[in-house]
């Protein structure tokens, strides 16, 4: 009796995400739940202030500052891609420039708050609409913030000689944090300065 020998295939193997890249993922996963509830509530409450001053009175749509926002992440990816080929020094010019554009749209939230404390006295406790911009508008600040510190630590690492070719991966991994940060504010935006007036 004759055996017929199939040989065996080598077995499908696929490359795994890497942890830091999964850990990103995850802390945006968890972060993206946490704004949905905070958009929702503001959405839920549109309109349902009993006293003003209401959105169409005090809020201007911050145009500048978002298309300033918005370009932090076409330069955050040049700086990313310019370490990915080895050059440094672009990478930290690149790399500036996102922290100066993030940071003129972070001014651009503080004068707006100011006006509308100290010019139109919308605060957070004014009405329900008060409460939900500023929650919803603020915790999107604290991200950026939050983002601002990590990109200037980085650049404090590029400028000592400390960021290398190597280290591409991990500031890409940290770039995906401020693409999420970009893209939030593409959604808050349009539920507060479109839908909400």
């Amino acid at each position: 009796m004759n055996a017929t020998y199939i040989p065996l295939q080598q077995p499908f193997t696929r490359e795994l995400p890497s942890r830091g890249r999964v850990g990103m993922f995850v802390l945006i996963a968890a972060e993206a739940a946490i704004f949905t509830i905070f958009v929702v509530a503001y959405i839920f409450y549109i309109g349902k202030s009993l006293t003003g001053p209401t959105p169409q009175d005090v809020l201007t749509a911050p145009i500048f500052y978002s298309i300033c926002l918005l370009s932090s992440s076409v330069t955050i990816h040049l700086a990313v891609q310019a370490l990915r080929l080895g050059n440094v020094s672009v990478f930290s010019r690149w790399w500036f420039a996102t922290i100066t554009l993030g940071a003129i749209f972070l001014y651009g939230t503080a004068t707006e708050w100011h006006r509308l404390i100290y010019r139109e006295r919308l605060t957070i406790s004014s009405n329900l609409f008060g409460t939900t911009y500023y929650s919803l508008v603020g915790l999107h600040g604290f991200h950026v913030v939050v983002g601002l510190l990590c990109l200037t630590l980085v650049l404090a690492f590029a400028l000592t000689g400390r960021v290398k070719h190597e280290h591409a991966y991990r500031v890409d991994v940290l770039s995906l944090y401020w693409h999420f940060v970009d893209v939030v504010w593409v959604v808050v935006f349009t539920v507060v300065y479109i839908v909400g007036r």
